[in-house]
């Protein structure tokens, strides 16, 4: 059974380079994606699956973005001085979130049914971590190769399968990854070794909104 009490993490700390010269001043999370800060949809799924816990680190341009999230009852984790990446980032947070608790990254955008409750509904009790994942044919704007295979939920490295920035996932072993800034694929690395490292796919289609190019198509096709 999932726990009614599940806490958010949205990873909310990046430089936003592929976004060129938007992010000089403005964080990408704060960018607007059809006529709202590209954040405030990701808050927005959350609050309809019912999460009432919500916590962003940030670090790029913090003083343009805490406010904000403030604001829509995120509670904010600034990284300072160091920028922590995203494993970094989940482990310094360890006192605040719970397990297992939902990541995602907010330069996405969904078309289908709620990411979060997804993962939620597909949970299992004896499960590590479960990414949300998607078949190219359905990854908007993903020109790389894919990320992982899977065999039933499990999943290896490599194969066509993408990563679509959002998984449930427990923190306990985190602190068998030593270092204080490091990517969660160490960790899922550490989970896969003993079988640990699941997936489920999402139904409907992901769209990566990470470069200015990308940006730019989806408030086109929005009319806006």
């Amino acid at each position: 059974m999932m726990p009614t009490d599940i806490t958010l993490m949205i990873f909310a700390a990046g430089f936003g380079t592929r976004m060129g010269d938007l992010t000089h001043d403005t964080p990408k999370p704060m960018l607007p994606l059809r006529g709202k800060p590209m954040i405030d949809h990701t808050i927005d799924l959350a609050k309809i699956a019912g999460i009432e816990t919500i916590y962003a680190n940030t670090h790029y341009r913090h003083e343009a973005i805490a406010p904000h999230l403030e604001s829509r009852g995120v509670t904010v984790l600034h990284e300072a001085p160091d920028i922590l990446d995203t494993g970094g980032g989940l482990k310094a947070a360890l006192g605040h979130i719970g397990s297992p608790t939902l990541t995602i990254n907010p330069d996405c955008d969904w078309s289908g049914p709620n990411p979060l409750i997804h993962l939620i509904e597909s949970w299992q009790a004896d499960m590590q971590a479960l990414l949300l994942v998607v078949p190219p044919e359905r990854a908007i704007n993903r020109t790389a190769e894919g990320d992982f295979s899977l065999c039933g939920t499990r999943l290896t490295r490599s194969g066509d399968m993408v990563y679509t920035g959002a998984q449930l996932i427990r923190t306990e072993r985190l602190t068998a990854i030593p270092d204080r800034v490091f990517s969660l694929n160490a960790y899922w690395d550490h989970l896969a070794e003993t079988g640990d490292l699941h997936a489920t796919i999402y139904p409907g289609r992901w769209t990566d909104i990470g470069t200015k190019a990308a940006l730019s198509r989806a408030n086109e096709a929005s009319g806006v």
